[in-house]
């Protein structure tokens, strides 16, 4: 057992620090497990909390009308002399705490494990599911691990995952979706190049198209969001005098999440019609995720939204929502912390958001429940 020790009733912006203070990168969260699992169990009343892995998880069954899903990772990439964490006041910021994970998502997590010790009879009942390796391949996501081995433990009205949004809802997100796209030729001496086939020179139409895309903008429950779809790699070239015969380009399309893959895919194939029609291209999908609709008409989701004072927006990026939305469970991302800042070596957050951010699911949870047949 660890000998770190998290206090869930200190001031949240202090136990983000400790939990930054815990070094936690992806495939070595043994540590930080061990600490939010003992804390959990000594500082909690009402929850049954189990350990399946690196993962914590704890609920209650108080027999409310409502179940919130409260959900944050563990994990952070690399440390680049980053812990532990110190914390400033300048006039340009103001009161900052800077570390790894401070905004991707100790802070968040810091919220939702204070709220579990200090929220004495909340209007919910309340799962919360602490997991690792969010931050590498898909395969070794702790989220993914539940839902396929316990899968009761993600049923709920609502899901909340602490992901950093600046204080502000992000309601669902984009799924995203990338295509290699492979042109083939006939390899020869560049110095006889009328032998050949060069594959790269087939590429220029397709090129002109994606450089001309016009992406389309889509309003969901009062969220726009806009698509995007663009070139990410490309390879091809065998020496600085032979023709080459193959080249590939991977292009990603993030898509609005009123599509779903089979329908990004579809239109990703209309747009390159003429390529792919005429055999000058293939088209192979490399990877692919499902996005998540905001589900801000949900009466539990709807009652978050006025305890933010009814500010929300899209979520651009993909998440672990997704995961939720596919088990027909709104969700949505809420966290302290400026996105553009997660993973960076001078990663940092305003401590009033983790203020604010704990003030308004307070309000939240605490707040009277609709039921969910309403």
């Amino acid at each position: 057992m660890s000998t770190s020790r998290l206090d869930l009733t200190a001031d949240p912006i202090e136990l983000t620090a400790a939990l930054v203070d815990v070094p936690s990168v992806s495939r070595d969260e043994s540590e930080i497990a061990d600490a939010v699992e003992a804390a959990l169990r000594a500082q909690t009343d009402g929850f049954e909390v189990i350990r399946h892995g690196n993962c914590v998880l704890a609920r209650t069954d108080r027999g409310k009308p409502t179940r919130v899903i409260l959900a944050g990772h563990l994990d952070t990439v690399p440390i680049v002399d980053n812990v532990p964490s110190r914390r400033t006041v300048t006039d340009e910021e103001g009161d900052v705490l800077h570390g790894c994970g401070t905004v991707d998502m100790k802070s968040g997590d810091a919220v939702f494990l204070h709220l579990a010790a200090t929220l004495d009879d909340p209007a919910h009942d309340l799962t919360l599911i602490f997991y690792d390796c969010e931050e590498i391949a898909a395969e070794f996501n702790g989220l993914g691990a539940i839902e396929r081995e316990l899968p009761e433990w993600l049923t709920g009205d609502v899901a909340i995952l602490g992901e950093p949004t600046a204080g502000q809802i992000e309601a669902g997100c984009q799924g995203t979706l990338r295509v290699r796209f492979t042109a083939t030729g006939i390899r020869a001496h560049s110095a006889r190049a009328w032998m050949g086939d060069n594959a790269i020179h087939k590429l220029g139409a397709m090129l002109t198209t994606l450089g001309g895309y016009e992406p389309r903008r889509v309003d969901i429950d009062g969220c726009e969001y806009r698509e995007g779809l663009s070139a990410v790699g490309i390879h091809g070239g065998v020496a600085g005098n032979v023709i080459p015969d193959e080249v590939y380009v991977d292009v990603n399309f993030r898509f609005a999440p009123d599509r779903t893959p089979e329908q990004a895919f579809d239109h990703v194939r209309e747009v390159f019609a003429a390529d792919l029609a005429d055999g000058t291209l293939t088209a192979e999908v490399t990877d692919s995720a499902a996005g998540a609709l905001p589900g801000l008409a949900h009466p539990a989701a709807a009652k978050l939204v006025d305890a933010a004072g009814g500010r929300f927006r899209a979520k651009y990026g993909w998440t672990d929502v997704s995961r939720f939305a596919a088990l027909g469970i709104p969700a949505v991302n809420l966290g302290p912390g400026d996105p553009s800042l997660a993973h960076r070596v001078d990663e940092r957050v305003p401590v009033e958001q983790i203020t604010e951010v704990t003030d308004i699911l307070r309000t939240y949870l605490t707040s009277g429940a609709d039921s969910p047949e309403q």
